[in-house]
């Protein structure tokens, strides 16, 4: 059975954890869900290394919400560096996804937003792990978590 690693923050003013756990339950079967929360974005790196390593996940999500202050932004570069660094250590993918306070103007969209990029990633960790080829098929196409998509040009 194959297990999939939940980080998320309690930083984070929307509980992405509980969008992935429920899109994931909608996705499909054989494998399990590990969360872990830690208190901010720069413990994500250290959080997914361990649910890799010591709890055996096949793959990791890492959730995050940086605030709109430029050391937020800045925090939230440190952590992405970090989460790029836990997967070259454990050759194993986390993908990150973070929702910026400031990507939305108001609470009601901001909440919309996380809600919607959570699920349309957890549904990219389902299918890195058991169909890669829907990726593969998608390639090229502008697609976008949370907001709608580009598309080709």
């Amino acid at each position: 059975m194959k297990t999939i690693g939940i980080a998320d923050t309690t930083f984070a003013r929307c509980d992405m954890g509980a969008s992935v756990l429920d899109e994931l339950k909608k996705s499909g079967t054989g494998f399990k869900t590990i969360r872990y929360t830690v208190p901010g974005m720069k413990d994500l790196p250290v959080a997914c290394k361990k649910l890799i390593e010591e709890q055996g996940c096949d793959i990791v999500i890492a959730l995050g919400m940086p605030g709109p202050a430029e050391k937020d932004r800045t925090c939230a570069h440190e952590a992405s560096q970090g989460l790029i660094k836990a997967q070259l250590m454990t050759n194993t993918h986390i993908i990150e996804v973070f929702v910026h306070e400031d990507e939305a103007d108001d609470e009601k969209t901001l909440s919309f937003l996380a809600d919607r990029r959570a699920r349309e990633h957890a549904l990219n960790v389902y299918n890195l792990l058991f169909h890669p080829e829907r990726l593969t098929k998608n390639a090229g196409k502008g697609l976008r978590q949370g907001f709608d998509d580009a598309g080709p040009v």
